[in-house]
């Protein structure tokens, strides 16, 4: 088997089988397409089937003089799936990852924003800028307000489809990673942040690819992932918040400031979509100061 055709199957079996988005197949092929340039580039041929140990670890020491620790773990904990579909697949009998250990990462902490520091960005957008007749502070606004107040992943807010707000009933329907749906709550402000957005959108020709999503660019083009990126660190230099904020950085204040006013974890995973508890666990660790707080206020031996 070719390493393309090889690739190809195991991107079909990510989408159809896993049902996993096209950002997580991207950095799953990532992944792999570096192994296959480095093999080219030593002039090494060997078959997806055939590829041993020692030249998987050849690679991967070449690869982490440049990495990190947390993205060392990542490449290889993807070629280790990789190899895996192929087991299951029938075209090896062993991974040769098994015998490859991940180096030692500790739990990293998410970035979170103060509210002051939500509310002094949110200050800082020029509801006024307005790019070939096309008022963008508005979008702008309402940009960040879902992020924060819905929790949203950036790929989620950049695919919300009209079709998608249920206002009356004070919930958005999206589609997260694995295309699990969940209805994630709405405050009435964001609401008509969203609306106000809308309203303007009505008059823009919009692609007819991108009738239904809530988004767009002054093209009438559904956003993408990295323009959302850019106004955000434009809206940072703006404000002069000295700290380095993408759109996960509202999802995870999201998440702690719930977490930090008394709502309980079960409830937080349900709105950010983790799959597992333990995922939304991470946020127990993000303030001490309130778990101290709990503790004084509600157990027996303050």
């Amino acid at each position: 088997m070719r390493w393309d055709q090889a690739l190809k199957d195991y991107q079909n079996y990510l989408r159809i089988e896993r049902g996993l988005s096209k950002n997580s197949i991207y950095n799953y092929s990532f992944d792999i397409k570096k192994l296959t340039n480095y093999l080219n580039d030593h002039s090494i041929s060997v078959s997806p089937e055939a590829i041993d140990a020692d030249e998987v670890k050849s690679f991967i020491y070449e690869v982490s003089k440049s990495l990190n620790p947390r993205s060392q773990a990542r490449l290889i904990s993807g070629l280790r799936n990789f190899f895996d579909y192929l087991i299951f697949e029938n075209y090896r009998t062993t991974n040769p990852l098994d015998l490859i250990e991940s180096p030692k990462i500790g739990r990293k902490l998410p970035d979170t924003l103060s509210v002051k520091d939500i509310d002094n960005l949110i200050a800082a957008i020029d509801l006024s800028y307005t790019y070939n007749g096309v008022n963008l502070g508005e979008r702008n606004r309402a940009i960040i307000e879902t992020l924060y107040s819905c929790g949203l992943r950036v790929s989620e807010l950049v695919d919300l489809k009209i079709s998608d707000l249920f206002f009356k009933e004070g919930f958005l329907k999206i589609t997260g990673k694995g295309n699990k749906q969940r209805f994630v709550p709405i405050g009435v402000s964001t609401q008509k942040y969203i609306t106000i957005w809308i309203d303007i959108r009505n008059h823009i020709k919009i692609d007819p690819n991108s009738r239904d999503i809530v988004f767009l660019n002054y093209k009438g083009k559904q956003m993408t992932r990295a323009m959302i990126f850019t106004i955000i660190k434009q809206l940072v230099k703006t404000s002069g918040l000295n700290k380095t904020v993408s759109p996960h950085t509202f999802r995870h204040s999201f998440a702690t400031h719930l977490l930090e006013n008394g709502a309980d974890l079960r409830s937080i995973q349900m709105m950010l979509g983790h799959e597992s508890i333990t995922t939304t666990e991470i946020y127990m660790h993000v303030d001490r100061s309130h778990l101290s707080n709990v503790l004084q206020k509600y157990h027996p031996r303050k």
